[in-house]
């Protein structure tokens, strides 16, 4: 850890605003956010743009404000909504249909105590670490039979980061396997609105793949309340805390965050990760030599190309940030990826190294929205790493540079291929 000199949060210098732009904006920056992330932490890790939203880099200044109260989540005002509609050109009619949409969501992501604490009692009764603990035998099952049909040249994302994460969710919530990939380009369109900056098609097929989500799922809860089964689905239509149950637009809207983050970061994981450890030899060698290391690589392989790299809260309250005054009502965003590289935190975060022990990333965000699903991601991953070096012989990299997502806030790679032998 280092000490420095308390910095001027409201310190505004178009030099900053240029940095944010080309890390949000720009192929280069969604390609690879860590240089720019590299070079705020080292001039200022807390600014506000001049868009009036501040900018956390710091892995202190992160986790505290996730864990403040103060901040939370917050539904932007109909006249935040109209200039944000407006600057990506949408008329009227689209403001109103997108803000009739999203304001009858009842997703424990966007809201905050005591409604917050209600629906995440109720569903994590349905959603415990044993069940995942559980699965593990079965996840392994899954994995060999996947790797069973992999040899010579193959695509990691397609043939086994998107399949596994996709199969064991589907399974663990109750949605027919045969629609996971009716579901896979919906999730994907719909993660595009977590994105800080999105075009105008993005944010529309975005609107509109929820909406198609939302009713293939409900016609899904209603099959399960004819006919109950053991999955999660069936399990969240009953739990009830005394008189309290989840309605019907809570039911839907947490089935459909449990899918979509249940596939959707542990695909990044995987693929992140292992390209990680392929580009990085020694590490590779170091686990593929010591299976007792696969629980720390995971820690160290989320922190070092996050799957989440950008989370956000709001002041619902005059607040600070180290004791500076920021007021009701300002945006806050926590850069979660460049948190994991902060040097201050972590010794030579640029370095890859799985024998790490500096504590947790902050990948999984930190507070009362701490990923529900952390520990299942993080068993994948395990699972995943620890089956594929002890049936491969050879895991080599075909394409050094493969090609990333269009995406900054979840960070992941379209395609990596690699050469396996056995």
């Amino acid at each position: 850890m280092t000490t420095e000199q308390t910095l001027d949060i409201n310190h505004q210098d178009p030099k900053l605003d240029e940095l944010l732009f080309k890390l949000i904006n720009s192929p280069e920056g969604r390609s690879n956010p860590y240089p720019i992330y590299n070079e705020l932490l080292h001039i200022a890790p807390v600014f506000k743009s001049t868009m009036g939203s501040y900018v956390l880099l710091k892995y202190d200044d992160c986790q505290k404000v996730l864990r403040d109260n103060r901040f939370g989540k917050a539904e932007n005002t109909p006249e935040e909504r109209k200039q944000r509609a407006e600057l990506i050109g949408l008329t009227q009619q689209e403001i109103d249909e997108a803000s009739q949409f999203f304001e009858s969501r009842g997703s424990m992501l966007f809201v905050n105590p005591p409604d917050h604490t209600r629906l995440r009692s109720l569903v994590s009764r349905a959603f415990t670490p044993k069940t995942v603990d559980r699965m593990r035998d079965h996840v392994k099952t899954m994995t060999d039979d996947l790797l069973d049909n992999l040899d010579g040249e193959v695509d990691i994302m397609e043939q086994l980061a998107w399949v596994l994460p996709a199969t064991v969710i589907s399974e663990l919530i109750g949605v027919p396997f045969d629609q996971r990939e009716i579901f896979r380009p919906l999730v994907r369109s719909a993660t595009m609105l977590l994105e800080p900056v999105l075009s105008r098609d993005d944010f529309l097929a975005g609107l509109n793949a929820s909406k198609t989500m939302t009713e293939i799922l409900t016609q899904l809860l209603d099959e399960r309340r004819k006919n109950p089964r053991d999955d999660l689905m069936s399990s969240l239509i009953e739990v009830k805390d005394g008189s309290d149950r989840l309605s019907e637009r809570e039911l839907i809207a947490t089935c459909q965050l449990l899918y979509a983050a249940g596939f959707e970061t542990t695909t990044n994981l995987i693929g992140n990760g292992l390209f990680a450890l392929l580009s990085h030899p020694d590490q590779l060698e170091l686990l593929k030599s010591n299976p007792e290391l696969t629980v720390g690589a995971v820690e160290e392989l989320l922190r070092y190309d996050s799957p989440v790299q950008f989370d956000g809260r709001t002041a619902l309250l005059d607040a600070d940030i180290n004791g500076q005054q920021v007021d009701q009502g300002a945006m806050v965003f926590t850069i979660l990826g460049a948190a994991n590289h902060d040097f201050r935190h972590f010794h030579n975060p640029e370095v890859l190294d799985i024998t790490r022990d500096e504590g947790p990333p902050l990948s999984f965000a930190s507070g009362i929205h701490y990923c529900l699903g952390n520990s299942l991601a993080r068993m994948e991953g395990q699972v995943v790493l620890r089956r594929l070096l002890d049936t491969f012989n050879v895991i080599e990299l075909i394409d050094q540079n493969p090609e990333r997502r269009n995406s900054i806030t979840l960070r992941g790679i379209k395609q990596l291929r690699v050469n396996l032998k056995r």
